[in-house]
């Protein structure tokens, strides 16, 4: 039996996997949605990055977790990346769902174009957050009207410092055994650090024709790729 550890962006809340988990269960397997600190239901708690690290590793030791996969969406792919190097031999591949990467001594918003001068002065306008999308920023991404409520009412603020605090590798990504998930709405190509990793033989590429949420937009199309069968 795979435990999957599933790990939703910024903003969302385990709430975000509830159209996956069952599907994981229904085979058989165990599924683990998180919240990660100073979100949804954790609102209030102060985080950073490394508080968002510790989150995922605290939820796979907690459990006593074996056979992990774990899922990282969007932003959570920085924090999923590095909890898959510090949870040992209980892992058993890292799945990047449409999401950003870890570089050693990066950030987040360090990989956009004007990254820190767009986001930074927002979070400092904030008192510390990161606000949710509006529902416009939603289109095209293969997303109805409903799940487009669903995502925008559902949503709390990002702690900003998850955002602008550096990444912390021990090892290279590419040695993880990892399967890359590209929503293809959301641009055809993966992006030049994943792309990189991906000339590992360790890595793997997926292409989902959906947009940047598939767990609302195509939830069996995500469950089966996460199960081996696509």
């Amino acid at each position: 039996m795979t435990d999957f550890v599933l790990v939703p962006g910024a903003w969302l809340g385990s709430w975000a996997w509830d159209e996956v988990v069952p599907e994981l269960r229904a085979a058989g397997h165990g599924a683990h949605a998180l919240t990660l600190s100073g979100l949804a239901e954790k609102q209030g708690v102060p985080a950073g990055q490394q508080t968002h690290v510790r989150d995922i590793v605290d939820a796979v030791e907690r459990n006593d977790l074996r056979d992990v996969v774990l899922v990282g969406h969007s932003y959570s792919g920085i924090p999923v990346g590095q909890a898959a190097e510090l949870i040992g031999d209980r892992l058993t591949r890292v799945v990047f769902v449409d999401s950003a990467v870890p570089v050693d001594g990066e950030s987040f918003v360090s990989d956009w174009p004007d990254g820190r001068a767009t986001v930074e002065p927002v979070i400092a306008e904030t008192g510390g957050f990161w606000p949710p999308l509006p529902a416009p920023d939603y289109a095209g991404q293969g997303l109805t009207d409903a799940q487009i409520t669903r995502i925008v009412t559902g949503s709390t603020p990002h702690p900003g410092a998850s955002l602008t605090e550096p990444a912390k590798l021990r090892r290279p990504l590419g040695e993880l055994p990892a399967t890359y998930v590209k929503c293809l709405l959301d641009g055809a190509e993966p992006n030049p650090r994943v792309a990189e990793l991906l000339t590992s033989d360790r890595w793997r590429l997926v292409e989902l024709d959906t947009g940047h949420w598939p767990m609302f937009s195509a939830p069996h199309e995500l469950a089966r790729i996460l199960l081996g069968r696509m």
